[in-house]
């Protein structure tokens, strides 16, 4: 089975979530871009990383900022989110069964898929970290998708476009490549991942083939 995250891997909403996120933590006094973010965070439940970026500036956002994010990404998804490219074609080549494991919350997580049109690849085989304990860097998202799809986590082969996600998947016992072709990637991307234990960095969705996967 192949596991995918979403975010950057399936649909190109980094730019436009931390997009959003770097700019109200900024109006709230704490200057930064969303290369910071990206750089520094991804892969995580957002409330981590906004809790991360907390203790950074030593004091609480103000009270309802976070959910201020969350309703504004969830308007602009509408009009402005993407697939990343190439991704269609890839899953339409890709044989056998295909799983989602996102940081993200479900309802969001499944409202992306809906709005780049790729539900149809996962049905029911759609997991967030908001229905396990802890979210990646932890391996419990990408353990749980494996048990409601009845496959042995070293049978899973992981695409991923963080180092939080490079780490769970490992500590989950399952292979792992990294996909950079989200419009969010910057040049040492690809080299983090590798430290993190990918297998291979693909750089273009185009080269997820079977014959690439399966020499892994």
């Amino acid at each position: 089975m192949i596991i995918f995250d979403c975010d950057g891997v399936l649909v190109d909403s980094e730019i436009l979530s931390n997009a959003i996120d770097a700019q109200l933590m900024t109006a709230a006094g704490w200057p930064i871009t969303a290369g910071d973010i990206i750089r520094g965070h991804i892969g995580q439940p957002k409330a981590v990383i906004w809790a991360q970026i907390a203790a950074l500036r030593g004091a609480p956002w103000p009270e309802g900022l976070l959910e201020e994010a969350d309703a504004l990404l969830w308007q602009r998804m509408a009009t402005e989110l993407q697939p990343v490219e190439g991704i269609r074609d890839a899953l339409e080549r890709l044989p056998g069964p295909k799983a989602v494991a996102s940081s993200s919350a479900l309802p969001k997580l499944r409202r992306s898929l809906e709005v780049c049109g790729l539900s149809d690849f996962f049905g029911p085989h759609v997991y967030s970290a908001s229905q396990v304990a802890r979210g990646k860097p932890f391996p419990d998202v990408f353990l749980f998708a494996a048990r409601q799809c009845g496959v042995d986590p070293a049978d899973c082969l992981v695409v991923e476009d963080s180092v939080a996600g490079v780490t769970a998947a490992r500590a989950a016992g399952m292979r792992v490549v990294g996909l950079t072709a989200g419009r969010h990637s910057w040049p040492e991307h690809g080299p983090q991942l590798m430290a993190a234990g990918a297998a291979r960095i693909f750089t273009r969705s185009a080269d997820l083939t079977q014959a690439a996967l399966a020499a892994l």
